[in-house]
């Protein structure tokens, strides 16, 4: 199994609008948190999510979070 790439070993902080979004799974996007289709030819494929109402949320940078999208803290264990 392929391991993804450590875009940053902090979550990003983002105050997002309603929508679907489509988080970045690989590490490799060039528009960290979200996919940018860098992951084609891998195993690897996006998390989509949808935000209901305008919020801020902390996504995973790390790629390692059991709660993908989200961060849970797992970047303090890298």
């Amino acid at each position: 199994m392929e391991s993804p790439k450590i875009a940053a070993k902090n979550p990003a902080a983002l105050t997002l609008e309603p929508g679907k979004y489509y988080w970045c799974a690989c590490g490799r996007s060039k528009n960290q948190p979200f996919c940018d289709g860098s992951h084609q030819g891998t195993e690897f494929t996006p998390a989509a999510f949808k935000i209901d109402v305008k919020k801020e949320v902390y996504l995973c940078q790390c790629k390692h979070s059991k709660n993908k999208p989200f961060c849970d803290g797992s970047h303090n264990n890298l």
